[in-house]
């Protein structure tokens, strides 16, 4: 989920009314304080503010929170801040470039702390680490609350020896909108943690339901009509485009922090051709 702002705060008004429209379109959980979620700029304050806020508008859903940092003590410090979430959200630590054999024991000590679900969270594109599939599934065998791995790695073939080596319960979901539909069709993923599904949440719902249905005919046709909005979402850093999308759409102000800045000209252009074209009669 995107954090609105206004005048520089977060925007609750726009936070809840996101988040209703996420419920109302059918989604299955909700996922504040990640990346797209300008996380790293946000205090602990904040933090607190937009879970609350979400979870006040869930309408009942899971509620998954990011919480991961690249220290122990900073990931443990934002899970017992936001200890009333469902699930966490842990992303491999970022900057200190982990070995393999670091990153299993960094993921074994964090759920060591906790009873609740722990997803593993790879995204090397902005860590400069990546959880090799072997370390996953270690993880995935040897540590009972680690339960899903949201891996937004863009290495296919990685994704699809987790898939098919994971053990009964181990869910894998893919952190790329665009590689959903092949690893659900071919591999057997079991969904997505989606950029795409804050602009139109219906639609992403409709695709992903209709995958994990089996029902490739409808499940293809979503994915066409989506693909140039997955695309357009990663002409500039996320989650740049995506918010010049909601304020087109009229759903937060085109507002980000620092170091992040609003997208330039011909990405609102190139946004606005595609939001057209989504839902063009």
């Amino acid at each position: 989920m995107f954090t609105p702002f206004k005048e520089g705060k977060v925007d609750v008004e726009a936070l809840a009314e996101t988040t209703r429209r996420q419920v109302a379109a059918g989604i299955d959980f909700l996922v504040p304080l990640g990346t797209t979620g300008e996380t790293p700029t946000l205090s602990d304050e904040e933090k607190l503010l937009v879970y609350k806020t979400v979870r006040a508008h869930a309408g009942g859903l899971p509620v998954v929170v990011g919480v991961g940092t690249n220290s122990v003590g900073g990931t443990l410090a934002n899970m017992e801040l936001l200890r009333e979430a469902d699930a966490f959200l842990v992303v491999v630590p970022f900057y200190n470039k982990p070995p393999q054999r670091g990153i299993y024991v960094y993921f074994k000590e964090i759920a060591s702390h906790t009873d609740k679900p722990v997803i593993l969270y790879n995204v090397p594109g902005r860590t400069g680490a990546n959880c090799e599939a072997e370390t996953t599934l270690a993880l995935a065998r040897d540590v009972p609350n680690i339960v899903a791995v949201k891996e937004a790695s863009g290495k296919l073939e990685q994704v699809r020896s987790i898939l098919a080596r994971r053990p009964d319960g181990f869910s894998v979901l893919s952190g790329n909108d665009d590689d959903t539909f092949s690893l659900m069709k071919d591999g057997g993923a079991d969904g997505v943690v989606s950029v795409a599904s804050n602009v139109c949440p219906q639609e992403m719902a409709s695709f992903i339901h209709a995958a994990a249905a089996g029902d490739w005919e409808t499940a293809s046709a979503m994915e066409r009509r989506l693909h140039p909005l997955f695309e357009a979402l990663f002409v500039e850093p996320n989650p740049i485009p995506g918010k010049a999308a909601m304020a087109l759409l009229g759903l937060m102000e085109n507002s980000l922090r620092l170091p992040l800045v609003r997208a330039l000209d011909q990405t609102e252009e190139v946004m606005s051709q595609v939001l057209n074209a989504l839902w063009k009669k």
